[in-house]
């Protein structure tokens, strides 16, 4: 069992999980993302088609490499963000779309024909009857695929609740922010989503001062009636149906 090397915000890393069959520590609040290159584990997974080595680019939903599975048997997630996932006791990630093993990945021999192997180039070359490409789709799969579903029933049931708004607010850094406590004070029903575990957005990388501004706005959305919800993804319904 290893740990990072730093102490986060004076929080001391115990929070046990593992990677690849490594086990390492971090600190509450990390995202298995920040654990990760606490620990000095930067190779997170392999590029989609040619197998490249990838690491972490971005910090939050808009990650487009470092895709993990999380959970085992019947609880397994695959394609999950390492970005986008807290780290739990006891979570268990594992890399994806590598053969055999992340650091050892025999798919990277893909690159040396990376000028013949264009984008949709088996769309252009492999012709034939529909059995025959049934064939050719196991190996194009199986090279270029991602994580693995999971074969079991899903152990776990969910609660769901129904919620109406009049102003809803996407993301919690300055203007969201300012835009909710607005809304809420004029007597609109608001409510306020942040993808991260805490609200503030850019402020929390600012001075230690911008803590007040950011509980201020949040007690005064409260206390207008509206709601703040953090580590939540807001979608859509738009016209016809898209």
């Amino acid at each position: 069992m290893t740990g990072p090397a730093r102490i986060s915000g004076g929080v001391t890393p115990t929070l046990r999980f593992s990677f690849d069959g490594i086990g390492y520590l971090a600190c509450p609040g990390d995202t298995l993302a920040a654990a990760l290159l606490a620990n000095g584990v930067n190779l997170i997974a392999r590029s989609f088609k040619y197998h490249r080595p990838r690491g972490i680019m971005a910090a939050g939903v808009e990650e487009p490499n470092a895709l993990v599975s999380v959970g085992e048997g019947p609880r397994l997630t695959p394609n999950t963000r390492a970005t986008d996932v807290f780290v739990y006791d006891g979570l268990v990630a594992k890399s994806q779309n590598r053969w055999p093993s992340l650091k050892f990945d025999l798919g990277t021999v893909l690159g040396v024909g990376g000028s013949v192997f264009m984008s949709g180039f088996y769309y252009k070359t492999f012709f034939g009857p529909p059995k025959l490409w049934l064939f050719y789709e196991k190996f194009i799969r199986r090279a270029a695929g991602l994580g693995k579903p999971p074969r079991d029933a899903d152990a776990d049931t969910y609660q769901h609740r129904a919620a109406f708004c009049d102003v809803l607010v996407v993301g919690s850094g300055p203007a969201g922010l300012e835009a909710a406590k607005a809304a809420a004070q004029a007597g609109e029903r608001v409510m306020l989503v942040e993808q991260d575990r805490a609200a503030g957005g850019s402020l929390l990388f600012d001075s230690s001062n911008e803590a007040a501004r950011i509980a201020e706005a949040i007690v005064a959305v409260k206390k207008a009636g509206g709601r703040v919800l953090t580590r939540t993804t807001a979608s859509g319904a738009w016209d016809q149906g898209m």
